[in-house]
């Protein structure tokens, strides 16, 4: 744990404010969850990702994914990458995501980009530098909340993402949401 120098005392209430720059650099906004973790006299607050606490689950439908697709399979939640499977997945496995595939998530719609079409690709994560031909975004939504997104992505010349590999993709975040209902 890193010491940040910022003092703040707890009001009547049992409230404490986290200092702004320490909000954005952990990308904390209005009214996101905040999780409490407590050891011995410490007291920790971490960002609450619902998609994160199926670990287990998310890992291996990734792996799944993947494996039935023969592309690459990721899962994030709306901060970082959390699980990536197959070719080119150390290039992404927990890195922060992009303010693109933000802004596809906070549309809640899926999205599909090939580029022998003219498609746009968005890149998933900050700094990561890939290849990618064709993908599909799809965001994870439970209960008109975005908790994350499912996709996958080609680096094969002239790719094309097959209806199937849609369905696949739109099942998969179908799946995760249902786990939240």
């Amino acid at each position: 744990m890193k010491a940040t120098g910022i003092v703040r005392r707890i009001d009547e209430l049992g409230r404490v404010v986290i200092p702004k720059e320490i909000r954005r650099t952990l990308r904390i906004k209005d009214g996101d969850p905040l999780e409490i973790f407590t050891d011995r006299d410490e007291l920790m607050l971490k960002k609450y990702s619902p998609i994160a606490t199926l670990e287990k689950f998310s890992e291996g439908t990734t792996r799944s994914l993947s494996d039935l697709s023969g592309c690459l399979a990721v899962i994030c939640d709306t901060d970082e990458i959390l699980y990536a499977s197959g070719e080119g997945r150390k290039e992404l496995a927990r890195k922060q995501i992009s303010s693109r595939l933000e802004q596809v998530m906070k549309e809640r719609r899926s999205y599909i980009a090939n580029l022998a079409e003219g498609g746009d690709i968005v890149p998933l994560a900050e700094g990561a530098d890939m290849n990618i031909t064709a993908q599909i975004i799809v965001p994870i939504v439970a209960g008109g909340d975005c908790l994350g997104a499912v996709s996958l992505l080609s680096a094969e010349e002239g790719a094309h993402m097959e209806a199937s590999a849609v369905k696949l993709c739109r099942l998969t975040a179908d799946i995760l949401a249902n786990q939240f209902l």
